[in-house]
């Protein structure tokens, strides 16, 4: 599956960045940075996560009491409800005030997972729960509106912009559907459908990255030279609007960190070897501790 962030940053025009030079894209690229940034610090964006529970089989406790296997903030009550995990299927009981599309929820409710479109979430205050699907596992996110990592947030830093690293890659389609398998850091397995492999020089050498369908464009997970220097140490995202006529521009000055740079309770793959390039990629987003 992939998570709900790579929605929004893919309804973002690339297109235009491309067709601009000088200025106008340096300042192209500043307005995208800025938009990235306010979307993690949006309410419910990356910096709310607050939680990762894996789910038993049968009944899983939800609030913030001492005994329960979903724990919530403390601002929660003590006892919101109960998740039955039977046979792949979750299904929440409330016992509290719970509230569901704005209303309290006052019966029981099967609730579909983030794999699904228009998945189910749950709110009780400024905290929104959610079941998550990945692989085998099942589990259930939390996102606390009031976490502290969201006010502690000092902001984004990135390599100052190089329209050097915007670069036109031929793009060569799989010639019938193929997967693109993943680690996580999670350690579960993620597939995708794969778009084809993007080729690309730079000083000279030659690269491959292979590329996710994402809509209408392509997502690449990616680690280079720079990783667990400069950058995150695990892998960086990348986001193009889809090929043209064989090609794809690529603007690595929009390389960005994945959710996992941001929160522990993010569930990230991990480039594939072939998206491990020796090339220090001196763009795009930096990473600090």
């Amino acid at each position: 599956m992939r998570f709900g962030f790579r929605i929004a940053l893919a309804a973002l025009s690339f297109t235009a960045a491309v067709a601009e030079t000088g200025q106008d894209y340096a300042a192209s690229i500043t307005r995208w940075r800025a938009e990235r940034e306010a979307r993690l610090k949006a309410d419910n964006g990356w910096l709310t996560v607050a939680g990762l529970h894996w789910l038993k089989e049968g009944d899983n406790a939800v609030g913030s009491g001492a005994d329960v296997r979903i724990a919530l903030p403390t601002a929660a009550p003590k006892l919101v409800g109960v998740i039955t995990l039977q046979n792949g299927k979750t299904r929440f009981t409330p016992k509290g005030n719970v509230v569901y599309k704005g209303a309290p929820l006052t019966s029981p409710i099967d609730l579909r997972p983030d794999t699904e479109p228009n998945y189910d979430v749950l709110t009780v205050g400024r905290i929104n729960f959610y079941v998550i699907k990945r692989d085998y596992k099942i589990g259930v996110r939390v996102k606390d509106n009031d976490n502290p990592p969201r006010k502690q947030f000092a902001g984004l830093q990135w390599y100052p912009v190089d329209p050097t690293w915007k670069v036109r890659a031929k793009f060569a389609p799989w010639d019938k559907p193929r997967k693109l398998y993943f680690d996580t850091e999670v350690g579960v397995k993620e597939e995708d459908e794969s778009a084809g492999v993007v080729t690309f020089t730079r000083n000279g050498k030659e690269y491959k990255m292979e590329a996710v369908k994402d809509g209408d464009g392509l997502w690449f997970v990616m680690r280079d030279a720079t990783s667990g220097k400069s950058t995150y140490a695990a892998s960086r995202f990348l986001y193009t609007d889809a090929p043209k006529n064989g090609y794809v521009d690529i603007d690595f000055n929009r390389a960005e960190n994945p959710p996992c740079a941001f929160t522990p309770y993010a569930t990230c793959p991990l480039p594939p070897p072939q998206n491990r390039l020796t090339l220090a990629v001196t763009a795009g987003e930096l990473y600090k501790h």
